[in-house]
């Protein structure tokens, strides 16, 4: 299940053409949290892209937020965002 989340999560952010995608399912970590009841995933994800340049921390995570918001908070439960400029 999270797999087929976890390639939804992707193509949703296949417009922000991140240079490095890393998906990290942390469902396991969140067991008989409130937030994992129905089977809502928890997610780390690190995303490096050139629309990054000059933005704030939070006007990158507002980018992505704004590209999965729909998906939570379920199928996503929590999405953890380490979001840098291209290196």
């Amino acid at each position: 299940m999270s797999t087929e989340r976890m390639k939804l999560l992707e193509s949703r952010l296949q417009p922000l053409a991140a240079t490095y995608l890393e998906i990290i399912d942390e469902s396991h970590l969140h067991a008989g949290h409130e937030g994992a009841r129905g089977g809502a995933s928890h997610f780390r994800l690190h995303i490096w892209t050139d629309q990054f340049d000059s933005l704030s921390t939070i006007a990158r995570h507002r980018l992505v937020y704004d590209r999965v918001s729909d998906l939570m908070p379920f199928p996503i439960h929590a999405l953890a965002i380490v979001a840098k400029p291209k290196p």
